[in-house]
Order: structure tokens, then sequence, then C-alpha cells
């Protein structure tokens, strides 16, 4: 489960919270199937018009229980809340918090190695489009999101909203759209969210906003060379000095590796097209797709 979809029940855990009720709201609005919600202070109350439990194993014994769960949780109650997840049988995780200790991601990643999906941490979160959305996406806004046949793949929430935003622009849409997240250690790779979109239903292209620092962009690219669906990329970070970190923790280029010249020939040697600026995917797809 790489992908949520309309049907697959949903808790957030951390749901009382002023931007967990906020997120709550967006996603029931636009589809997402929310089932309740976690806070141990409120437990046995109703927010946003779901029950809310002391745990995510109390969820799970509760009206079916749930598929994924969605964590705004302050960044020190992280790998507590994943772990409560986990171990109640959650199949897919999206963790938006920034500044997570290193060794908590490792552990949470480690303890949902078979039997978890796990995107995180620092990410936007995903959107299938016309369906549902877990995070803090602006899928509702009609501008950025529009129904279509275009997969995105971001680093960054604010890159890939601008990347959505051109495609619309363009006249074209998406058919879903997945953040990764931009910390050194994350638990879905631009190779898996390739994957996950060359295998969905209704995509005919894929766009990776990518970033600097790292091998993701370089290990997607092999598997992008084996694809029949053309693919797109935009790399950030091209006029940043060795060694310094822009943006994102895993955004740090260390000697030549993770550079902005490794990634464009990685792509390029695969058939991947590389734009310069995100503005260019217009005139890309038009030329590509028709």
């Amino acid at each position: 489960m790489k992908i949520v979809r309309n049907h697959h029940r949903v808790l957030i855990q951390g749901i009382t919270g002023k931007q967990g009720t906020f997120w709550t709201e967006r996603m029931q609005d636009y589809g997402t199937q929310v089932v309740g919600g976690v806070n141990p202070k409120k437990a046995g109350t109703v927010h946003c018009g779901v029950p809310v439990h002391a745990s995510a194993k109390d969820a799970m014994q509760a009206n079916g229980g749930f598929d994924a769960s969605v964590l705004f949780i302050p960044p020190l109650g992280v790998k507590a809340a994943a772990l409560d997840a986990i171990e109640a049988g959650a199949k897919y995780l999206c963790i938006l918090t920034e500044h997570v200790p290193v060794r908590d991601v490792m552990y949470v990643m480690a303890a949902a190695e078979h039997d978890a999906h796990v995107t995180d941490p620092n990410t936007a979160g995903s959107v299938t489009v016309g369906e549902c959305f877990v995070g803090f996406m602006p899928a509702f806004n009609e501008r950025i999101f529009r129904k279509g046949l275009i997969g995105v793949i971001s680093r960054s929430g604010s890159l890939g909203t601008l990347m959505c935003q051109n495609i619309t622009a363009a006249g074209f849409g998406q058919s879903a759209f997945i953040g990764i997240g931009g910390d050194p250690i994350i638990g879905t790779t631009t190779e898996d969210a390739l994957r996950a979109l060359d295998e969905f239903d209704g995509t005919d292209a894929v766009v990776i906003v990518g970033e600097i620092g790292g091998s993701m962009e370089e290990l997607a690219a092999e598997y992008a060379a084996e694809m029949d669906k053309p693919v797109f990329a935009f790399i950030a970070g091209g006029a940043a000095p060795k060694g310094k970190k822009m943006g994102h923790a895993g955004a740090i280029v260390m000697g030549d590796t993770g550079t902005y010249k490794s990634k464009k020939e990685a792509f390029e040697e695969a058939g991947v097209t590389v734009l310069d600026t995100p503005s260019q995917i217009g005139a890309a797809l038009t030329e590509r797709l028709g």
C-alpha cells in the first residue's frame, strides 16, 4: 500500500491539535475516509465527527480498525506514536513532522520494515487526485490539482505544489502526488515512488522534483531507464555551492556525490527529460504527450 485510496480507512494521530484539526477537516471534505483520531488525554470524546482514542491499538479494535495513519505529532513524540501504529497493524504511515531525531527515525524504519509502508519524515503528504489526500497538500485547490494522467514525486512540498500548479496551468492534470520528505533518512525513496506511479492505473507520465544531495535521483534513474512511460525531472539546487545544505536536511553535497551534475547526467542517460525550471513542464509535456 504505497498510494492511499478513498476506500482506505485513515487514523489521525494528534487529531485535536490546531494543525491536526484544520487538516483533518480538509481531508474529510476532499473525500478521505477518516475513521478516528488519537489523543490519550481526550480519549472517549468526539472530534471532527470521529471518535478519539487513547492509542492506535485501541483505534484498531474499534469499528473496523484503520489502514493508514497520519501523524501530527511533535518530533520527540513521533517514535512512540509511530510504533503504536505499527504494532496496531497499520499498513501505511504518513509522518509529517520534521526535526525527528535520526536514531528515532531509524528505529521506526526497522520496526516497519516488513509490516508497514512509511512516508516520512518531513513529508507534505500525498494526494490521489479526485479521491482523497493525507497530510497538508492543497488537494482541494483546483488551480493546483486537477484530475489527469501525470504522476508527481517531490522531496519538497512547496516545489511539488509549484510543479502541480504548472502542470494544471498547462492544461494537464495529475493522477497522484507523492511527497517523500526531505530528511536524510526517509521511508519512501524516489525510486519507491516512481515504481508506485509506474504501476498506478491512469498514469501516463511521471514528473520528479528532486534536489541536490544523496543518491536517490541517480538510483531512480536506473529504474526510469526501464520504463515505457515518459519521465520528466527538475533538480533543485543547481547553483548551490559544494558542502552547503540547501533547505532540507538531506540536500547536502559531499564531494562529487549528490551533485546537480551527477543527477542530471544520470537522468539524461536514462532518457529522462530534465527541466531547467518548473515552468518548462507544460511545454515538455505537450511535446511528448500532445
